[in-house]
């Protein structure tokens, strides 16, 4: 079932079933906390921030296992940034958490636009929100590194968004010369070790040493994004001339998986058995 919404212009009602979007004034700042069910059927909070001065958009959420998630949809520089802070199991080796970063470019017909983001609204902010679309999942693999210390050229945000993400910061080849083309610098991106040579490299879960570099898969999934604004058409012109107006939008989940080099099978615990 589709979301809707009410503009100030528009006098005739419209019949909400699940959430009202209403139009307001747009600000520098907006946020929406959304809640979903999780891919392991529990209960969590999206919050998604437009910032129409920066013309970008942030989705957080924290899934089941306590991973944390942020995604950036930055359309002024087409950029797009998932970051995902990992916790770890001491008992085993592992580090307290751990931080990834994917850079890759931005497909803005991901999600709708940031000024129309900043306008939606709730009327029943405590009703569980389920997408209208599932969508299926991109394959991305991330060939190339991000030198952190130069990422800023690229997107202020990452500093803060990737700042710890120092042994897990990638992006892809086909990326980095769109953005090259950009006027980006070069020394930004280094090509990861199986650009080189590939030959006996396996993925992690057939990995028996610890310490043994490996492909490592990293997956996630947005289970709600307000992804295409709906139009309606209304009959208030001369002549009886009808005039489309934005009375709704709809809703997508979508799905992600990354592929990426590790020097060693200890960085990528949580593909043991996939």
């Amino acid at each position: 079932m589709s979301f809707r919404m009410y503009a100030r212009e528009i006098s005739p009602p419209v019949w909400i079933s699940l959430l009202v979007v209403t139009l307001v004034s747009l600000g520098i700042c907006s946020e929406l906390k959304v809640r979903v069910r999780l891919s392991d059927g529990l209960i969590g909070e999206e919050i998604l921030d437009a910032n129409s001065e920066n013309d970008d958009i942030t989705v957080e959420f924290k899934q089941g296992d306590g991973t944390h998630i942020t995604v950036v949809f930055d359309f002024k520089r087409d950029v797009r940034i998932v970051r995902a802070l990992i916790l770890g199991e001491p008992e085993r080796g592992q580090n307290q958490y751990q931080v990834l970063c994917f850079v890759s470019r931005l497909d803005h017909h991901e999600i709708i636009p940031t000024e129309s983001m900043a306008r939606l609204r709730q009327k029943n902010p405590h009703l569980v929100r389920t997408a209208e679309e599932k969508r299926g999942v991109e394959h991305l693999h991330m060939d190339m590194v991000v030198n952190v210390s130069h990422a800023g050229h690229l997107n202020t945000l990452i500093h803060n968004v990737c700042k710890e993400a120092h042994e897990g910061f990638y992006t892809r080849t086909a990326d980095t010369k769109h953005w090259l083309d950009k006027g980006i610098e070069a020394i930004e991106f280094e090509p990861l070790p199986q650009t080189v040579d590939v030959s006996g490299l396996q993925r992690c879960p057939s990995t028996l040493d610890p310490w043994q570099p490996c492909f490592c898969s990293y997956h996630l999934r947005l289970e709600w994004l307000p992804c295409l604004l709906k139009y309606c058409r209304s009959r208030r012109g001369a002549a009886g001339r009808t005039n489309p107006y934005k009375c709704g939008i709809r809703s997508c989940s979508k799905g992600y998986r990354f592929d990426y080099y590790v020097p060693h099978k200890q960085l990528c615990p949580w593909d043991e058995e996939t």
